[in-house]
């Protein structure tokens, strides 16, 4: 580009006397300085150098020895500059319309040719597509799934006497309908050991059915009757060297029914009446407070269905273990036995 000091012609070794007629090599590692005329350049390029900013010009010595290879080389270098600069007012045209309200900003990127701007343009939109398409098919897969989770699998731990149970209701957790429903609660849902060694069976049906408490803490939810459960048998095997729990069935304060030697093998609830009788076993001790109503209510539904099932003898006599025992203070229960006073079979 010019510049403003005094220096002499590197080509013709003749003063410089004014800026207009100089021209100084834009190499960085030269410091020659020529007349306008002495570098061959026409009126028109140095027009070109002395307008367009940033338009640098080379000496031949930076060039090349050859007066016709240089001049070459340096038009096609001014030829490419011009493009260049082209191309950057291309740019800031563009970028002063973005500016402008009422122009509307181009969708393709300037900086790319046009073929590629459509190509990323249809890869985002197929992209979009098939994350949508994705998501619908997601929520269907889902919205399947959790209906067939609402299908009951009665059956496989539990025992209700209802066709369907959603999986997930909260049945589980307390035994909704006031004790309504006869629900079974088997020994691989309370974590039962096995027994010691295989139990007698019972002579069917029975004609005894002895209703006696835990004197345990009661309970009102799964959770904890499971609990009190468990306790039982523990204390059954291991203090009373029993072979298992000691009751057929135990009845918890949550209205479900503990399945404990079940209906066919004999009991360990009363020595004397074991083989000739099942026992029911209510979680609590009940002296001063009554068996709750879920209890109660659930006594029925599981002395129905031991009728029906040819458990118990449909003449069957209901009474509880210290009406047969009165000396054993460990069945006395005075609350439980009084809520079955009013009872048919009750003896």
């Amino acid at each position: 580009m010019l510049d403003s000091a005094l220096e002499c012609c590197q080509k013709c070794r003749g003063v410089i006397a004014t800026i207009p007629s100089r021209i100084k090599c834009d190499n960085g590692l030269c410091s020659r300085v020529l007349h306008s005329q002495c570098t061959g350049l026409t009126k028109e390029q140095l027009k070109l150098l002395e307008t367009i900013p940033n338009l640098s010009w080379k000496c031949d010595g930076c060039l090349g020895s050859n007066q016709n290879q240089s001049s070459l080389q340096l038009s096609k270098w001014l030829e490419q500059s011009l493009r260049q600069h082209e191309k950057r007012l291309e740019v800031l045209e563009q970028r002063s319309k973005l500016d402008d309200p009422g122009q509307q900003a181009p969708m393709l990127c300037p900086y790319l040719p046009n073929t590629i701007s459509r190509k990323a343009i249809s890869i985002t939109v197929a992209f979009v597509l098939l994350t949508t398409l994705l998501g619908i098919i997601l929520a269907t897969t889902t919205n399947l799934f959790g209906k067939t989770l609402n299908k009951s699998k009665l059956g496989d731990v539990l025992d209700d006497s209802r066709l369907n149970i959603p999986i997930n209701s909260t049945i589980d957790q307390d035994n909704i309908g006031g004790g309504l429903i006869l629900r079974f609660v088997h020994r691989q849902a309370w974590l039962a050991q096995p027994p010691q060694k295989t139990l007698a069976d019972l002579m069917l049906p029975v004609s005894l059915v002895i209703v006696l408490p835990t004197n345990s803490d009661n309970c009102s939810t799964q959770a904890q009757c499971v609990l009190r459960v468990r306790l039982r048998q523990t204390f059954d095997i291991e203090s009373l060297q029993e072979d298992d729990i000691a009751f057929n069935f135990v009845i918890g304060g949550d209205g479900n029914v503990y399945v404990g030697r079940g209906w066919n093998q004999v009991g360990a609830h009363m020595s004397g009446y074991n083989v000739r009788s099942l026992s029911f076993a209510y979680i609590g001790s009940f002296q001063n407070q009554k068996p709750s109503a879920k209890q109660l209510s659930v006594t029925h539904l599981l002395l129905e269905r031991g009728v029906s099932l040819g458990k118990i003898s449909p003449n069957y006599r209901l009474t509880g273990a210290s009406k047969l025992e009165p000396s054993i203070t460990e069945y006395k229960a005075d609350q439980l036995y009084q809520s079955f006073s009013n009872w048919t079979h009750w003896s």
